[in-house]
Protein backbone atom coordinates (compact mmCIF):
# COMPACT_ATOMS: atom_id res chain seq x y z
CA UNK A 1 0.00 0.00 0.00
CA UNK A 2 1.58 3.20 -1.09
CA UNK A 3 1.29 6.11 1.16
CA UNK A 4 3.13 9.76 1.84
CA UNK A 5 2.74 10.69 5.06
CA UNK A 6 2.67 14.11 5.57
CA UNK A 7 3.86 16.38 8.54
CA UNK A 8 4.96 19.97 9.82
CA UNK A 9 1.99 22.32 8.93
CA UNK A 10 0.47 25.24 10.97
CA UNK A 11 0.49 28.31 11.29
CA UNK A 12 3.40 30.87 10.76
CA UNK A 13 4.47 34.88 10.29
CA UNK A 14 5.27 36.28 7.84
CA UNK A 15 9.10 36.10 7.50
CA UNK A 16 9.05 32.95 9.53
CA UNK A 17 10.22 29.86 8.70
CA UNK A 18 8.54 25.75 8.75
CA UNK A 19 10.06 22.21 7.38
CA UNK A 20 7.18 19.67 6.09
CA UNK A 21 7.69 16.35 5.77
CA UNK A 22 7.21 13.89 3.62
CA UNK A 23 7.49 9.83 4.76
CA UNK A 24 7.07 7.32 1.53
CA UNK A 25 6.74 4.11 1.67
CA UNK A 26 5.35 0.79 -0.77
CA UNK A 27 6.45 1.74 -3.97
CA UNK A 28 9.98 1.83 -5.56
CA UNK A 29 11.64 4.67 -3.64
CA UNK A 30 15.31 4.78 -5.18
CA UNK A 31 14.73 6.06 -8.50
CA UNK A 32 11.24 8.34 -7.86
CA UNK A 33 10.41 11.43 -8.47
CA UNK A 34 9.41 13.11 -4.97
CA UNK A 35 7.54 16.72 -4.74
CA UNK A 36 5.67 19.19 -3.32
CA UNK A 37 2.39 20.44 -4.73
CA UNK A 38 0.29 23.64 -3.07
CA UNK A 39 -3.71 24.25 -3.79
CA UNK A 40 -5.09 27.58 -2.54
CA UNK A 41 -9.34 27.31 -3.35
CA UNK A 42 -10.06 28.98 -5.85
CA UNK A 43 -6.24 28.76 -7.90
CA UNK A 44 -4.52 26.25 -9.44
CA UNK A 45 -2.41 23.53 -8.44
CA UNK A 46 0.84 24.53 -8.79
CA UNK A 47 4.53 22.82 -8.32
CA UNK A 48 6.80 23.86 -5.73
CA UNK A 49 9.68 21.83 -5.72
CA UNK A 50 10.57 18.47 -6.59
CA UNK A 51 13.50 16.36 -6.34
CA UNK A 52 14.89 13.06 -7.84
CA UNK A 53 15.45 10.79 -5.40
CA UNK A 54 18.34 9.29 -7.53
CA UNK A 55 20.50 11.55 -7.79
CA UNK A 56 18.71 14.91 -5.43
CA UNK A 57 18.24 16.89 -8.74
CA UNK A 58 15.57 19.39 -8.26
CA UNK A 59 12.87 21.93 -9.78
CA UNK A 60 11.72 25.22 -8.03
CA UNK A 61 8.83 27.34 -8.66
CA UNK A 62 9.98 30.82 -9.52
CA UNK A 63 7.97 32.02 -6.61
CA UNK A 64 9.41 30.07 -4.05
CA UNK A 65 13.51 30.03 -5.54
CA UNK A 66 15.85 31.10 -2.97
CA UNK A 67 13.35 30.79 -0.04
CA UNK A 68 12.30 26.93 -0.28
CA UNK A 69 14.92 24.54 -0.54
CA UNK A 70 13.63 20.43 -1.09
CA UNK A 71 16.28 17.67 -0.15
CA UNK A 72 15.81 14.07 1.15
CA UNK A 73 17.03 11.34 2.99
CA UNK A 74 16.68 8.14 1.23
CA UNK A 75 17.58 6.05 4.50
CA UNK A 76 14.35 7.35 6.06
CA UNK A 77 12.82 7.02 2.63
CA UNK A 78 11.76 11.15 3.58
CA UNK A 79 11.42 13.95 1.54
CA UNK A 80 11.88 17.88 3.39
CA UNK A 81 10.56 20.85 2.26
CA UNK A 82 12.46 23.84 4.25
CA UNK A 83 10.19 26.95 3.75
CA UNK A 84 12.35 30.09 4.90
CA UNK A 85 10.97 33.78 4.52
CA UNK A 86 7.05 33.00 4.28
CA UNK A 87 5.02 35.14 2.58
CA UNK A 88 1.55 35.23 2.94
CA UNK A 89 0.82 34.05 -0.51
CA UNK A 90 2.67 31.12 0.68
CA UNK A 91 -0.95 30.34 2.42
CA UNK A 92 -2.27 26.88 0.64
CA UNK A 93 -2.91 23.32 1.16
CA UNK A 94 0.38 21.67 0.69
CA UNK A 95 0.41 18.09 -0.94
CA UNK A 96 3.77 15.45 -1.24
CA UNK A 97 3.25 13.45 -4.67
CA UNK A 98 5.42 10.82 -6.41
CA UNK A 99 5.79 8.74 -9.00
CA UNK A 100 7.99 5.96 -8.55
CA UNK A 101 9.99 6.41 -11.90
CA UNK A 102 12.22 9.41 -13.12
CA UNK A 103 11.78 11.33 -16.01
CA UNK A 104 13.12 14.74 -17.08
CA UNK A 105 9.41 15.65 -16.49
CA UNK A 106 10.17 15.53 -12.73
CA UNK A 107 12.01 19.02 -13.16
CA UNK A 108 10.25 20.59 -16.04
CA UNK A 109 6.56 19.32 -15.98
CA UNK A 110 6.28 17.56 -13.13
CA UNK A 111 2.62 18.06 -12.53
CA UNK A 112 2.08 15.26 -15.42
CA UNK A 113 3.87 12.80 -14.09
CA UNK A 114 2.65 11.95 -10.20
CA UNK A 115 1.16 9.22 -9.94
CA UNK A 116 1.11 8.96 -5.69
CA UNK A 117 -0.77 11.94 -3.33
CA UNK A 118 -0.90 12.45 -0.08
CA UNK A 119 -3.87 13.73 2.18
CA UNK A 120 -2.48 17.24 1.99
CA UNK A 121 -1.49 19.37 4.82
CA UNK A 122 -2.79 23.27 5.67
CA UNK A 123 -0.08 26.00 5.88
CA UNK A 124 -1.40 29.75 6.57
CA UNK A 125 0.83 32.51 6.90
CA UNK A 126 -0.21 35.78 8.54
CA UNK A 127 1.48 39.32 9.11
Amino acid sequence: QVQLLESGGGSSQVGGGRVLTCVASGFTYGSACVGWFRQDPGKEREAVATIGTADGRTYYADSVKGRFTISRNNAKTTVYLQMNDLKPEDTAIYYCAATPWYAESCLHNPETIMVYWGQGIEVTVSS
